[in-house]
């Protein structure tokens, strides 16, 4: 349920401002544009991170699980409920932003669904959604997971490494590096654009970004001694 809630504000706050910002909605100012979309991302992600780290974890990824895991991290035996889970808040979001904006939310921005823009293909999809999510994943386990991290870092870390993912591969598929971001919106909508990528992409980066954690995690900081 933790897994639900935290994907759930996570979907709803990202797709809600990219949705926004395609239907030039405004509120005291000019409409959203593409930072805020990535930043509405970063910052969600932090209060997320210390509203449920202590009891899911907040992984609110299917990517950052599934890392975790090959890290030896987290039990694989939780990976496919905790993708179930997470999926389902993405869902939720995705029909809260449709009842909340309206019929020009699902038929003009398809509830913030990511789509490959700029001419871009399908493996530039892949590999800008597979950096997106190596860049957040292995600061996950870098922060989350290695007692030596100062507390209270992680939350922040995360939220920022995840704003930074989505500001390398907005001008290419919008910024997802996320299974479930994407997913949600997509199956509410109803529209799919190579949704294999999206999915593929981010969980391959998760792996890399594990096995990277696994090859320099356990190093210390050069010492002073002769």
């Amino acid at each position: 349920m933790a897994e639900v809630i935290g994907t759930f504000m996570l979907v709803l706050v990202g797709t809600a401002v990219a949705t926004a910002a395609t239907l030039g909605k405004n509120t005291a100012g000019s409409a959203y544009d593409s930072f805020a979309v990535a930043m509405s991302f970063g910052l969600i992600l932090i209060p997320i991170v210390g509203a449920i780290g202590q009891i899911s974890g907040a992984h609110v990824n299917p990517a950052v699980t599934l890392g975790l895991a090959t890290a030896g991290k987290f039990p694989w035996r939780f990976v496919a409920p905790y993708w179930v889970a997470q999926l389902a808040g993405a869902v939720i979001a995705a029909l809260v932003v449709w009842i909340a904006y309206g019929h020009g939310a699902f038929a003009d921005s398809h509830l913030g669904a990511p789509s490959p823009v700029h001419g871009a293909d399908g493996m530039q999809v892949l590999l800008v959604e597979a950096l997106i999510a190596f860049i957040l994943v292995f600061t996950v386990i870098s922060t989350a997971t290695d007692p030596r991290v100062p507390a209270g870092t992680a939350a922040v870390a995360i939220g920022f490494s995840l704003a930074a993912g989505v500001l390398l591969g907005g001008p290419v598929s919008g910024g997802a590096g996320n299974p479930a971001r994407a997913l949600g919106p997509m199956i509410v909508a109803g529209t799919f654009p190579v949704w294999f990528f999206y999915t593929a992409g981010p969980l391959v980066g998760g792996v890399l970004a594990a096995l990277a954690y696994r090859v320099v995690g356990g190093a210390q900081p050069p010492s002073d001694a002769v």
